[in-house]
């Protein structure tokens, strides 16, 4: 699932991380969102033929009130000081949303305190957050960190999202499934959501949000390499630079046990963390979705015996 392709020469990590052209993040974050957008858009004749798609560098830094030879050192990653008045500027002239101008300001200060890529080490879930696990019951849940890696999750949230995956494998960092692999990689979470593109754009908004967040942390410039190496479809939405910091999210999903559900998901960060959350499905009640996840609870419920192994093998871990 996770292994990497052989026979090429890895990017080194930064490299990865400043961007398929080489740029640095925060200048093609800007050539990216510049591009999107036409005159009109921003309330600017045209007079003229125009030779490339979007607006000119000049356009913006007259929009944002800077001189174009100072936005075109901002491009080109030739200056990292950029001020919150210039940054909120260039966001408004940018028509940025919130989320946008939020991951715009990390860009900048990411870029100017960047030093060598890390290696984290594995990322952990405290005993609160398993019993915060353990008290939303059936409703199916994973524990999510800062790449999306799964770092623990109930048996209906592994049986919802990955039961063709050895249900303890969140307990080895080594072995840890990937919610963005998965849904590039994976055959069976491609089938999983009816509306794959949605889903797709949904955990490369997050990647990208992350790589703002944490721009040293090599675990995910190689996730992101590794992506970008094996799935034309990642490396097409990564090129666009979009980000999206959902927090709730309607899906239809196609178990191949319960059939056809619409769900909702809900990202809750857990408290005293700053990038782990808990990812919890629910259905509308009374709805056929609502009884498909009941029917997947009680289809998972394991036997005496397997219950007894569970309940031993956890108070191991936990030790």
């Amino acid at each position: 699932m996770g292994d990497h392709t052989s026979g090429r020469r890895a990017d080194p990590p930064l490299r990865i991380l400043d961007g398929m052209n080489g740029k640095a993040p925060l200048g093609e974050f800007l050539a990216t969102r510049r591009a999107l957008l036409q005159p009109q858009d921003v309330g600017l004749a045209v007079y003229d033929r125009r030779r490339v798609p979007g607006l000119r560098r000049d356009e913006v830094a007259l929009l944002a009130g800077v001189s174009i030879s100072y936005y075109i050192r901002l491009e080109q990653g030739n200056s990292l000081n950029a001020s919150a008045q210039v940054l909120d500027a260039l966001a408004k002239a940018l028509l940025l949303n919130d989320e946008e101008r939020a991951h715009l300001h990390r860009l900048s200060e990411g870029g100017a305190v960047r030093g060598r890529a890390r290696k984290q080490p594995p990322e952990r879930v405290s005993d609160s957050t398993r019993q915060l696990l353990a008290a939303v019951g059936d409703a199916p849940a994973v524990v999510l960190g800062r790449r999306s890696d799964v770092l623990a999750w109930n048996r209906t949230g592994h049986a919802l999202f990955a039961g063709h995956l050895d249900p303890s494998s969140p307990d080895r960092p080594a072995d840890r499934p990937n919610t963005a692999r998965l849904v590039f990689l994976d055959a069976h979470t491609r089938e999983l959501y009816e509306d794959w593109p949605q889903k797709a754009r949904d955990a490369v908004g997050k990647l990208r949000l992350a790589v703002g967040r944490y721009p040293d942390d090599s675990r995910l410039a190689e996730l992101i390499g590794e992506l970008t190496v094996r799935s034309p479809e990642f490396s097409t939405m990564w090129s666009q630079h979009k980000v999206r910091d959902w927090d709730l999210a309607d899906y239809s999903m196609r178990h191949p046990v319960v059939g056809s559900l619409t769900v909702t998901q809900h990202s809750l960060q857990i408290p005293r963390t700053d990038a782990t959350r808990m990812v919890v499905v629910t259905a509308e009640p009374g709805s056929p979705s609502e009884a498909a996840l009941r029917l997947l609870a009680q289809i998972t419920v394991p036997h005496a015996a397997e219950r007894h192994r569970i309940h031993v093998t956890g108070a191991d871990v936990r030790a």
